[in-house]
């Protein structure tokens, strides 16, 4: 009996440290913004930066109203969602369609320039959930909010640009 209770005490004081090394590896510093419909697909939810001790950030993309084997293109672009042919300043991870889950652990940005989190929280940029990556679908965004100092700027559906076609 006393090696089953020193094994699960074991098993207990090693899961823990587990966990908080997981936790550490973020300073605590992270900032939620809201993703709203983009059109007729009802298709919505939050990004989220979180800092990493190395000064990167974390982007996770929850949306709510996905499904299927389907990958969804996101954009980090510069400008607000309303911004006409706005700049790609990075590309994320996709979406996927099973869980409206995307995750992306960003240190630089599509021209290679290094971007801390502060400086991410710093820029005036949205994001941008597409149907797809190239043609027509390219064009239909699903979900788009406004991060960084553009973060403050009301998100207006009727005010979503599509993106600069490359």
């Amino acid at each position: 009996m006393k090696k089953i209770i020193g094994l699960v005490l074991g098993m207990a004081i090693f899961g823990c440290q587990d966990n908080e090394n997981a936790i550490s590896e973020f300073t605590g510093n992270e900032v939620v913004y809201s993703l709203q419909q983009g059109g007729v697909y009802v298709i919505n939810g939050t990004v989220s930066l979180k800092e990493k001790k190395d000064g990167s950030s974390v982007v996770t993309i929850s949306l709510n109203g996905t499904e299927g084997d389907i990958q969804l293109p996101v954009h980090l672009h510069l400008g607000d969602i309303s911004a006409p042919d706005a700049e790609v300043a990075a590309l994320l991870n996709p979406v996927l369609g099973s869980t409206g889950k995307s995750e992306t652990h960003l240190k630089r940005l599509a021209n290679e320039e290094l971007i801390s989190f502060k400086d991410l929280i710093a820029l005036e940029a949205s994001i941008k959930i597409h149907l797809g990556e190239s043609g027509p679908d390219r064009n239909v965004i699903l979900a788009a909010g406004n991060i960084g100092t553009a973060g403050s700027t009301p998100n207006g559906r009727s005010g979503i640009s599509v993106c600069r076609s490359e």
